[in-house]
């Protein structure tokens, strides 16, 4: 098999390999950072024409290029984004067309089943990086629930990109699964993290203190894991199993905290399922061997997780009830974001010997005028109590495990901004 033939003959533009999608059709795209720009011009474009009509569009975590592109507010009529976890892109869309987006509620774990079984695929597009002299190209930053979908769809599209970092992992794809090929050079997304704010450091602080040597860290999105990771330059023989990786994950490898040697799981290796930062984190990636991608459906699976001891889980939240339900993915009675991987790692770092799930947030939201800790919440159950263990503001720390609903409310309200208390206290 010459793979540079198979690759010439699957080669082509991106106007031509968007023809290959048919109207009234389930495609999934590849998320976040591997959005791929070219491709979804090119649907965009057919979406204009009128020459593409009942599309329904599948994805995680959209990003620029998918907002100038298939979520144009003028498309919404012929592609139809069925969104399993929103971004701002969906927040800004829904503000001016209420009914513009179709959310499925579902765990990042389940993505991958939901993509090949449940919906089946007409078409996956996503972003891969160069292919090498062995015919194989790898899933980069992303392999999520793309290197699943990417196998059950009918067909294939990938775009290559050489900014594209090939990231060590399962099973790379190679070029005969591939229906088509178009090359397009553009620079990966890139995510900058804000200041933090006085209260976001105390968390940090915190959280910090209950992280020792040896622990397997998972840390979510935002600015506060990132000013936890960098609290834990000290500690030793760190090892990481987490759903994403990001540049403050890279600075502790980097800083000799990981080492991944107490893993039960991929010793050595930090594991991951997609990947988030700034252009130095993507060249970082790229042919790193002490980093290890494979797909959600095995990363988020808390049996998965479990194996490692000493899983340490930090993730955010919106709202916390008195009872310990967390709302983590709905403000003000809309939806903000999605479940994501949540409630996976809650459930894997409890059952991991030695483990601690946590889970934080700001005492309050708008500007102070709005407790997070709540008597009734806005919106869904992210996490449930039976799962809650530590929850952390800028006022403590609790275990709400194996306390009755009275205990836990009286260690929440300890925890609330102080001129929420009696108001708390009073709802009892």
């Amino acid at each position: 098999m010459d793979v540079q033939d198979l690759y010439r003959q699957r080669l082509t533009t991106a106007d031509a390999a968007a023809a290959m999608v048919d109207s009234q059709s389930d495609v999934a795209m590849g998320m976040a950072t591997a959005e791929p720009p070219a491709l979804l011009a090119a649907l965009a474009r057919r979406a204009e024409a009128g020459t593409l009509h009942g599309l329904r569009l599948w994805y995680f975590h959209s990003m620029e290029h998918a907002a100038k592109t298939v979520l144009r507010p003028d498309l919404l009529g012929r592609i139809r984004p069925h969104c399993m976890f929103m971004s701002r892109v969906e927040r800004e869309l829904i503000a001016r067309h209420p009914d513009a987006i179709e959310f499925v509620p579902v765990a990042f774990s389940e993505s991958p089943a939901l993509l090949s079984r449940q919906r089946p695929l007409d078409a996956c597009v996503t972003m891969v990086s160069p292919m090498d002299r062995h015919g194989f190209f790898t899933f980069g930053t992303s392999n999520d629930y793309t290197s699943v979908a990417a196998r059950s769809a009918r067909k294939l599209i990938v775009e290559v990109n050489p900014a594209m970092p090939r990231v060590m992992g399962e099973r790379p794809l190679h070029v005969s699964e591939v229906d088509a090929i178009i090359e397009h050079a553009s620079p990966l997304t890139e995510v900058e993290e804000p200041a933090l704010a006085p209260e976001d450091e105390a968390i940090a602080e915190l959280v910090a203190a209950m992280i020792d040597d040896g622990a397997c860290l998972q840390m979510g999105i935002g600015n506060l894991p990132s000013a936890v990771c960098a609290r834990l330059r000290s500690r030793k023989d760190l090892g990481i199993h987490t759903e994403l990786m990001t540049p403050a994950l890279a600075a502790l490898m980097d800083w000799g905290a990981v080492t991944n040697r107490r893993k039960k799981t991929f010793p050595g290796r930090s594991v991951f399922t997609f990947a988030l930062g700034n252009r130095a984190f993507y060249d970082w990636l790229g042919d790193n061997q002490a980093v290890y991608s494979l797909p959600v459906d095995l990363v988020n699976d808390p049996r998965h997780i479990a194996k490692n001891d000493g899983v340490v889980s930090v993730n955010a939240t919106l709202q916390v009830h008195l009872g310990g339900a967390c709302n983590s993915e709905s403000m003000g009675g809309r939806q903000y974001s999605g479940a994501g991987g949540q409630l996976d790692f809650v459930r894997g770092a409890n059952a991991s010997n030695g483990g601690i799930s946590i889970i934080a947030c700001r005492s309050t939201a708008k500007q102070g005028t709005v407790s997070r800790i709540v008597a009734q919440l806005d919106g869904p159950v992210t996490t449930p109590r039976n799962d809650v263990r530590w929850i952390v503001t800028e006022y403590g720390a609790v275990n709400l495990h194996g306390k009755t609903m009275q205990e836990r409310a009286e260690a929440l309200i300890g925890i609330a901004h102080p001129k929420f208390r009696d108001e708390l206290a009073r709802s009892l």
